[in-house]
Formats: C-alpha cells, structure tokens, sequence
C-alpha cells in the first residue's frame, strides 16, 4: 500500500516536473535565438560602418554624379547596388517574391509604407539585403535605406527579431531608430508596435521588451 502510495506521488511530481519544463523551454529557446539575432546584428552593424568608411574614402564623388544623373528611382537604385555590392558581397539574384518582411506586431508590409522595400539580394554568408533610395536633403548629400534579414530565409523575417535596418548618408551611417528617443525606441521596440526602432535600441544596450 505505502508502495503505490509513493509511486503515485512520485508520478505526480514528474508530471508536474516535466509540465513546467515544457513552459520554460520555448521562452528560453526564444531568448536564446534573440539573443543570437542581436549579436549578428551587432556584428553586421560594425561591417556596416566599416564599409561606409570604405566608400565614402574612395567612391564617394562617383556616388554623387552616379546619383545625381539617375533618370529616376530605379535607375537610382540599380547604381547604388552596383556600387554597393563589392562591400557587402550581394549575389546577382535576387530573394524570390514568397520572402516578405513583417512588423513586429505582425501587420504586415505595404508597398506604400516608408519601410517597404521591393527586392531583396543575399550576402555570401546568408544575411538578406535590401536596398532603397529615400528622398534627397537637397544640399548635395544622399541618403538610402539599407535592411539586414541576420538569419536568412528562417523566420519570422521580422522588425526588431531578426530584421534591422540603417539609413546610409553620405557623410555617415546611422540604426534605424537614432531620431527616437530612448523612451520611444523602447516603446517601439515590443510586440505591439512596428520593431523598426529595436535596430538602434539594442546597439545602445537595450534589452528586447517581450
């Protein structure tokens, strides 16, 4: 009788045990593959930067008149890809159409949207690439927006998870995010809101507000 008795108890306690493995593992396994996309997305900022130097050294006059001839927006941005490539190592094909990019709360992308960006090219180590022109200070500077997928085609290919995002000027290079606040970048950077402004959040130090 006292056998059974344990035993049952004993069963008890294992499923209770193994119940609460079970909560935690996913939220665990969830911080760790965050944890992960902020470091690529920390290291891929930092090759970021260093480009920026490179091109701005080199090919920045090239840039200006290439730019400044374009005919219009697409024009605009196949010069920029051609100049672009070398550095970050983009193949020639492009990231077929099924790949689309979501907000962090999960609406998803319109091609109205500021943030909308139409192709998408990869890296030789897997990262996906976009590229997008944005509209001039009109003082012979140029600004493009450029996004970093960090894990490829792997999901959830979202703001603020594993997508980020810089605005590439022709004087410097800055995280998405930088204009905010730091109350705002934080407000932002959650899942109920867009997750575009986690790009700088984190390279500041912050913490994902789950």
């Amino acid at each position: 009788m006292k056998l059974g008795k344990w035993r049952v108890e004993y069963t008890v306690t294992l499923m209770a045990a193994l119940t609460l493995v079970l909560l935690i593992c996913p939220f665990s396994l969830k911080s760790t593959v965050q944890a992960n996309n902020i470091s690529r997305w920390k290291a891929t900022y930092n090759k970021i930067a260093y480009a920026h130097d490179a091109i701005h050294k080199q090919e920045l006059s090239d840039m200006l008149n290439g730019l400044k001839n374009a005919q219009n927006i697409e024009e605009k941005e196949e010069r920029l890809l051609t100049i672009i490539k070398p550095y970050f190592r983009l193949s020639e094909n492009k990231v077929l159409k099924k790949y689309k990019v979501k907000y962090m709360n999960k609406e998803k992308m319109q091609p109205s949207d500021y943030y909308f960006i139409k192709d998408y090219y990869f890296t030789d180590n897997n990262i996906i690439v976009g590229i997008k022109d944005l509209p001039n200070n009109n003082d012979g500077n140029f600004k493009f927006m450029m996004t970093f997928d960090v894990n490829g085609l792997l999901p959830p290919n979202m703001w603020g998870k594993d997508v980020f995002g810089i605005i590439f000027y022709s004087d410097k290079v800055e995280a998405i995010g930088k204009e905010m606040t730091i109350e705002n970048q934080y407000e932002n950077c959650s899942p109920v809101n867009t997750g575009v402004g986690c790009s700088n959040y984190y390279l500041i130090g912050g913490n994902f507000n789950e």
